[in-house]
């Protein structure tokens, strides 16, 4: 068994290769092989997301405060909350962040296949992130 303390792990910022805005990253876990899970606690300043990216074995948001925003490629920008789960399928390609005036902070997890946990692509646009969310 192994217990990983809480404020054991440094939070890191997320790159501006791959996040527009304020984005801290806290590591949660990383999975020894043969395991290949991994979780981390993402928090998203107001009008902060991802760049467009993909999953090779998908990924899992829980989001556990604030709002957000999310989209799979081709669909509509949907709102999320805390409370929310979010699941993504393999290879497909998506982007998340927070509202523009409210942080969000969520859980995300995922796995590892042959080293790699995403594959990151453009940028997400300003007209499409500020773009109507779909109705509840």
């Amino acid at each position: 068994m192994e217990i990983k303390r809480n404020g054991s792990q440094p939070s890191t910022k997320g790159s501006a290769e791959y996040f527009t805005g304020t984005v801290r990253i806290d590591p949660l876990f990383q999975a020894s092989s043969p395991a290949r899970a991994g979780a981390a606690y993402v928090t998203f300043e107001p009008g902060a997301r991802t760049a467009w990216h993909t999953h090779p074995l998908g990924q899992t948001l829980v989001v556990t405060a604030g709002c957000g925003r999310a989209q799979c490629w081709g669909g509509e920008v949907e709102g999320i909350q805390a409370g929310d789960v979010v699941m993504i399928q393999a290879g497909e390609k998506h982007w998340h962040g927070a509202a523009p005036t409210t942080a969000m902070t969520h859980i995300a997890i995922y796995e590892h296949l042959e080293g790699a946990s995403a594959e990151w692509m453009e940028k997400v646009s300003e007209e499409l992130y500020q773009a109507e969310l779909k109705a509840r």
